[in-house]
């Protein structure tokens, strides 16, 4: 059914997720209806993929994380182990009158990890946010507001410290080279990988040149 997917014996895989070439899911994963996972992805042991959840190609979901309906993770994105996604701001078991909760009583709030982005183990991303491309965030943070394309956050809550090239090297202040066409853009040489690439976002040069 699903040519070309090496599935575990022990995973349970609905006949409705979309699952592309080249993915493997390993031990212990279970994988809902109508999610959409890329070709090339590796799932280690002990992942769950909600229902009508995205995931793009070339991403890998290291053991133990749950990704509920809600998030959308694009190409090339690296989930750290046991980090945590959530879905719902105002989490309760019950209605005030007592009644248990169900799908329609919970309001959902949408998280997207844009491409090359890396979430370090054991963090927590607080839902309604954006982690942008090429991002990095440091183990056991939590992520409570979106996060700049290329920026290294860490802490609880996570803060921005540095800027990362998309080959996963800090940057250092010795790359930079302003633009002349514009004052708010700065642009960087990687000294590790020497690709060169363009920051436009000034509330993130702020933060790195206080």
């Amino acid at each position: 059914m699903f040519e070309g997917v090496f599935i575990h014996q022990s995973s349970d895989v609905s006949e409705k997720a979309k699952i592309g070439n080249g993915t493997k899911i390993w031990q212990h994963c279970q994988i809902r209806e109508n999610a959409v996972i890329g070709e090339n992805c590796v799932l280690s042991k002990g992942v769950y993929i909600d229902f009508g959840v995205k995931i793009g190609s070339n991403v890998k979901i290291q053991n133990g994380i749950s990704i509920y309906h809600g998030v959308t993770i694009e190409d090339g994105v690296f989930c750290g182990p046991h980090c945590v996604f959530t879905n719902d701001k105002q989490p309760r078991s019950i209605n005030p009158d007592g009644t248990l909760k169900n799908v329609s009583d919970w309001k959902l709030s949408k998280t997207l990890i844009k491409k090359g982005a890396s979430i370090g183990a054991n963090a927590t991303v607080v839902c309604g946010v954006t982690i942008g491309e090429w991002a990095m965030v440091g183990s056991g943070s939590v992520v409570t507001k979106d996060v700049p394309d290329h920026a290294l956050v860490y802490g609880n809550p996570a803060k921005v410290h540095a800027l990362v090239c998309a080959c996963g090297e800090k940057i250092d202040h010795r790359s930079f080279v302003k633009c002349e066409s514009n004052k708010d853009m700065i642009s960087f040489t990687c000294l590790a990988c020497k690709e060169t690439i363009e920051i436009s976002n000034s509330e993130l040069l702020n933060l790195i040149f206080k």
